[in-house]
C-alpha cells in the first residue's frame, strides 16, 4: 500500500478516491494469498497498510500537526474504504477458515 499511495501520489495527484479503489484489490489478493496458518493477521494487517499508504496520499502542511491533522481527516474521509476492504478481507479469511476446519473435520471422521 505505501507502494501503491506513491505511485497515486505521482500519477493521480495523491487522489484519496483512486487510492480507496486500489485498496480494495490489495485486501483480496491478501486474505486469498496469506498462509493458513496466519488467517487471522490479514484482518489485522490490511487496516495497518491502508494507514502506510496514505501518508503519502493525505493532504500535507509544513510541520508535524499539519501532517497528522492532513492524516487524520484523510482516514476520516475515507473510512469507507478502509471498513470495506476490512470487511471484505474478513469475509474471505472466514470462508477459508471455514472451509479449512471442515476438511479437517472430514479427514479425521472414522470411516463407517
Amino acid at each position: 500500500m505505501l507502494a501503491l499511495g506513491g505511485l497515486d501520489a505521482l500519477l493521480f495527484g495523491a487522489s484519496p478516491t483512486v487510492y480507496g479503489v486500489l485498496f480494495l484489490p490489495v485486501c483480496v489478493l491478501t486474505a486469498a494469498w496469506v498462509r493458513k496458518a496466519d488467517l487471522v493477521t490479514a484482518v489485522i494487517v490490511v487496516p495497518i497498510a491502508f494507514v502506510l499508504g496514505l501518508v503519502l496520499v493525505a493532504d500535507s502542511g509544513d510541520g508535524t500537526g499539519d501532517r497528522l491533522m492532513g492524516l487524520f481527516t484523510a482516514l476520516a474521509t475515507e473510512a469507507g474504504w478502509l471498513y470495506g476492504g476490512t470487511l471484505l478481507a474478513g469475509v474471505i479469511v472466514t470462508v477459508r477458515k471455514v472451509r479449512l476446519m471442515r476438511r479437517r473435520v472430514a479427514r479425521n471422521r472414522p470411516p463407517a
